[in-house]
């Protein structure tokens, strides 16, 4: 579905990303542990060498939007919602063909009202997914910090994409939160078939939900395979963990 490859992207003298090449397989949970990478991915930025193929086209030099459009979304660190508008009203957002965004509908509410009604419905549905549901009229700035994550997942997923982009996903949360947001993933995955490429350096978790693992060390791809695979490798558990 995903195919990176020789990608390069420096800042000044750095390397951040070193000619990394890496294939990602549909209906797969992946993690990374360099969040330029996703940024490269989603158009954010742009590499200096290096080609990005999403479901066979040419994304490399693509905007943001057009990417999106494709079907490839993604969440961030920082959760990056619109807080003062509420909580079911950032999930309508990114829905796709909206009749109310057309110059042409938007005065006549009636060839628009009965697709928003739909929307809202879905997508309230959506959030009780993420244990939201309760939360529909409240504020996005009214979340707690784990809320928020839950919130900016959710909000991805209902532009309905085919792949998901997550940059740390857990970063600032309790353990068990961080589970529970692992798990909201691993449920989208199976009964949705999304597939995900999440940059996670908590990988006490992220082990136990990824099919695949790739690990970038000074830019480049120092190992990937299976979790199990990763924490044998050698030059993984001495430049990690030290042993």
């Amino acid at each position: 579905m995903l195919q990176i490859r020789e990608l390069t992207r420096s800042f000044g003298g750095l390397r951040a990303v070193d000619g990394v090449s890496l294939d990602i397989e549909e209906g797969q949970i992946n993690g990374s542990g360099k969040n330029t990478l996703i940024n490269l991915v989603a158009g954010q930025l742009h590499p200096d060498l290096g080609t990005i193929h999403f479901d066979g086209q040419d994304i490399t030099q693509a905007p943001p939007d057009a990417i999106n459009r494709l079907g490839l979304a993604r969440g961030y660190q920082d959760p990056a919602l619109f807080f003062q508008m509420s909580v079911l009203d950032n999930t309508l957002l990114p829905a796709r063909n909206q009749l109310g965004e057309s110059p042409w509908h938007a005065p006549w509410t009636a060839r628009w009202c009965a697709q928003e009604r739909h929307n809202a419905h879905r997508n309230a549905n959506l959030l009780q997914q993420f244990q939201l549901r309760g939360h529909v009229e409240r504020r996005a700035a009214e979340l707690s910090g784990g809320q928020m994550k839950l919130l900016d997942i959710g909000r991805s997923v209902s532009g309905e994409p085919r792949m998901l982009l997550l940059d740390e996903p857990t970063a600032g949360v309790a353990p068990k939160l961080a589970r529970e947001i692992f798990g909201h993933i691993s449920i989208l995955n199976q009964e949705a078939g999304l597939t995900f490429l999440i940059v996670e350096h908590r990988l006490d978790i992220l082990f136990d939900f990824v099919d695949q693992v790739f690990v970038l060390h000074m830019g480049k791809v120092l190992a990937s395979g299976r979790p199990q695979d990763i924490v044998d490798d050698k030059r993984v558990r001495e430049v990690y963990f030290g042993l």
